[in-house]
């Protein structure tokens, strides 16, 4: 059985149980609070020396860091992954998307704000994610207005990785009011079967 450590409520976390549950595939979830340095002990800095959450552990006992890789490796010859090629770049590009120019403001200010619940020591650094924070959600919502899912036809690990902190964006300051394709995509994507809750193990 498929081991995953990491904190329940971070979306990073979430993106791999999400996966889990609507591929069926059985795990067993380990705790780690990382506001406790849990992830920074000489036991967890062995299975992945970033000190970051999630981490999977495999059946052969090895392990697999950082939230889009194992979404990957868990969607192999699965539905959640497209088998042409150009759709499978695609899905990869909406994952880059998602590390590079969502996460680092999105999911960062939620952070502060809803684990940490320290906005105000805060102030200066989430007033600076706001902008580029919006912009990426203005990007998700120009790709909606047109299509249903964001990287391909058909639902796939792109929405699993967007949806995660995109979801509980108000969390962390965003205001979603304006972005009508992108709160029905949310509403699509909480359809889904097997669909579970970013605070559900």
């Amino acid at each position: 059985m498929l081991t995953l450590y990491g904190t329940l409520e971070s979306g990073n976390c979430y993106k791999a149980r999400l996966a889990m549950h609507q591929l069926a595939v059985e795990f067993e979830w380990i705790e780690i609070d990382i506001l406790k340095g849990e992830s920074r002990t000489a036991d967890f800095l062995a299975k992945n020396p970033n000190g970051r959450v999630p981490v999977l552990e495999l059946d052969d006992g090895s392990y697999l860091a950082e939230s889009n890789a194992i979404l990957w490796y868990l969607a192999e010859s699965s539905p959640l992954l497209p088998t042409d090629r150009l759709e499978r770049a695609r899905v990869l590009q909406w994952m880059c998307f998602e590390q590079y120019s969502h996460e680092p403001f999105i999911a960062t200010s939620r952070f502060y704000i809803h684990l940490l619940q320290d906005p105000q020591g805060h102030a200066e650094l989430l007033a600076a994610k706001q902008d580029p924070g919006y912009a990426a959600l203005a990007v998700m919502e120009r790709r909606l207005e047109h299509a249903d899912w964001i990287a391909c036809d058909t639902y796939s690990i792109a929405d699993i990785a967007l949806y995660a902190y995109t979801h509980v964006a108000h969390e962390g300051g965003f205001d979603l009011g304006a972005y009508g394709a992108v709160r029905a995509w949310i509403d699509r994507v909480a359809a889904q079967p097997a669909h579970a809750l970013i605070t559900a193990v």
